[in-house]
């Protein structure tokens, strides 16, 4: 498996999206924003997706862990480096979670959240994701898109939503994210097709995907041909071109002007 990464912030920041590729494995984590909350940890976000994907990529180097058990074992590691923190509190730092491994003739995937894996197969398209979060607080994110971005009205909304998400986040009333107890787990979508009945595969946090999936502004073959002819950063470098035509969220509401990019591109 070749795979090609790239991720780019989304603005001044620090980038709190993660992404690792082996030539069996590729991994792609986006980091929930905090919108300058109380997480009870003192070390934040990108430090919680750095350190959470490189206990993945350890331990799910043995084909023998499923991604399941493989996640479980990686989110406690990620525990265990700081329990000087305050691990129950609701915006403790957290995380989607998309994983793509090959072995023995298979695929198999894992997704936690809305990071999606898009398999390009001989049949057509198919998209690996979890939008159990899109289900829930809808008149809340309906306040949020009301707003134009950067504005006093849009910063108060989102941070009602995010108060809002943090008390059904990891419950089963509610959507379920990599965080620090490692029953999220359990919760994941995972599954397997055989490696010979795919021809790429891109695995992309929602700021990169948003260009298919919010902006409609590209089809999945038109990504996936941007992919082959320019990688990663040139799918990125699209993406921005087509925020920048929007600065405040007036066509494509939305939490930020640009969010945090990160995709794995997988060929055999």
């Amino acid at each position: 498996m070749r795979v090609a990464i790239d991720t780019q912030p989304g603005g001044a920041a620090p980038n709190e999206d993660w992404v690792a590729g082996t030539p069996t494995l590729a991994v792609v984590l986006d980091g929930l924003s905090t919108v300058g909350l109380d997480t009870g940890c003192q070390h934040g976000v990108p430090w919680y997706v750095r350190n959470l994907g490189s206990q993945l990529v350890a331990t799910l180097a043995d084909s023998a862990t499923s991604l399941t058990a493989g996640l479980a074992h990686a989110l406690e590691g990620v525990a265990a480096l700081h329990p000087e923190c305050d691990l129950g509190n609701p915006g403790t730092p957290s995380a989607t979670v998309a994983i793509l491994r090959q072995r023995e003739g298979y695929l198999d995937h894992l997704v936690l959240a809305d990071s999606p894996i898009v398999l390009d197969s001989y049949q057509g398209f198919s998209v690996i994701t979890d939008l159990r979060v899109d289900q829930i607080l809808p008149e809340l994110k309906a306040e949020v898109a009301r707003h134009e971005t950067h504005t006093a009205g849009h910063k108060e909304a989102l941070r009602n939503l995010v108060l809002a998400q943090r008390e059904t986040r990891n419950t089963e009333t509610g959507y379920w994210v990599a965080a620090a107890s490692p029953e999220a787990a359990e919760h994941a979508l995972t599954g397997s097709v055989l490696t010979e009945d795919v021809r790429a595969a891109a695995l992309l946090s929602d700021g990169a995907a948003c260009l298919v999936t919010d902006y409609a502004m590209s089809s999945w073959a038109e990504v996936f041909a941007t992919l082959r002819d320019g990688g990663p950063r040139e799918l990125i470098d699209t993406v921005r071109k087509v925020e920048a035509t929007d600065p405040r969220g007036q066509r494509w509401p939305r939490y930020k002007s640009g969010d945090d990019a990160a995709v794995a591109f997988c060929q055999w």
